[in-house]
């Protein structure tokens, strides 16, 4: 007989203001876990509210804390689709761009290294391409994952890989699936699963636009050589991309939720001039087997997240976008059910 059981939700307040397409990470210190939020857009949407603003939860207190705002080479320091991810002690945070009031967008190269303890900040070596709306998947506590996203005008195949020891970067095989940017993504053991994302396609009689692209790729990183990946696909699990998604594994399986099936500009208008809505759904990918399960429902659907962070067996989004485009500063847990 399989019996189900939910692992008890922890209390996460909300963030001190409402912020989307948020950087996010968790960090362990002692066996204290903290929640980071790194830059995003405010409520307003415009240009002028896209920041640089931190927010650090002990989780078990009642209140998110202001942190020192995350540095920038650019003029502009508030940036937009940046990635972020905990290793050890530290968070890393990868690039973004940034967005000028005529509403060009540079992709920055900047990364930094982000100390709980101290509130206090270490550049590190540039991303070799500058990539923004990618992913930050770490292996081994030492290596962090760059798989594909947009850098200035186009999205790459590149996979590249930081080495957190000795802050070098490297090329690793390169991602087989069409590169986008938007994807949501997660890592367990050596195996790294993407999926969805926009793609740029090229038109006869106008700019090139974009389109969402239902794809899901299963990369497993050579024990022996971690610049080595071999790339497979995997059945999409429903069919409809899915843009922004948040994604974090857990308990040996990789999860992804909420997103919109709609891809949007960072406003929350869809390209194709319609508002993009939030989604619900919970997909649960099965590494071992190889098998997707639709899970119950999200309580609340959620767009525009940057990542997926995972405490004691529960699944939390932090900020983002409800199904109105409307900025939230809520933190919304999912608690996962586990067959015995």
């Amino acid at each position: 007989m399989s019996l189900l059981f939910s692992i008890a939700l922890a209390t996460i307040p909300a963030l001190p203001e409402p912020v989307a397409n948020n950087a996010v990470a968790k960090v362990v210190i002692d066996e204290q876990a903290y929640f980071l939020s790194f830059m995003g857009l405010s409520s307003g949407k415009a240009h002028t509210d896209v920041h640089n603003k931190v927010w650090v939860l002990k989780v078990g207190d009642k209140a998110w804390q202001a942190a020192k705002a995350v540095p920038s080479t650019l003029p502009l320091t508030g940036r937009l689709a940046s990635t972020a991810v905990g290793v050890g002690k530290h968070a890393y945070v990868f690039g973004g761009y940034t967005v000028s009031a005529d509403h060009q967008e540079i992709s920055t190269p900047d990364v930094y290294r982000y100390d709980v303890l101290s509130n206090s900040y270490t550049q590190l070596a540039n991303m070799p391409v500058p990539v923004d709306d990618s992913v930050a998947l770490s292996y081994q506590q030492r290596y962090i994952y760059l798989v594909s996203g947009w850098h200035n005008d186009g999205n790459v195949n590149l996979v590249q890989v930081y080495d957190t020891h000795t802050d070098t970067w490297q090329q690793a095989s390169p991602f087989l699936g069409q590169p986008v940017f938007g994807q949501a993504a997660a890592i367990s053991g050596n195996t790294i699963l993407v999926c969805d994302g926009v793609k740029t396609q090229a038109n006869a009689d106008k700019r090139r636009s974009f389109a969402a692209v239902a794809q899901c790729l299963k990369g497993t990183i050579d024990a022996n050589n971690p610049l080595k990946i071999d790339w497979r696909t995997v059945p999409h699990p429903t069919g409809v991309a899915h843009y922004r998604m948040a994604a974090t594994s857990f308990n040996g399986d990789i999860y992804m939720m909420g997103g919109s099936d709609n891809p949007y500009n960072y406003n929350g208008m869809g390209y194709d001039g319609k508002p993009a809505p939030a989604s619900d759904h919970v997909w649960r990918f099965d590494v071992d087997k190889n098998t997707w399960h639709l899970m119950p429902k999200a309580d609340t659907a959620s767009m525009d997240h940057r990542g997926l962070l995972e405490h004691q067996g529960s699944l939390y989004r932090l900020g983002g976008m409800d199904n109105n485009q409307q900025v939230t500063a809520d933190a919304l847990g999912y608690k996962v059910k586990l067959s015995l």
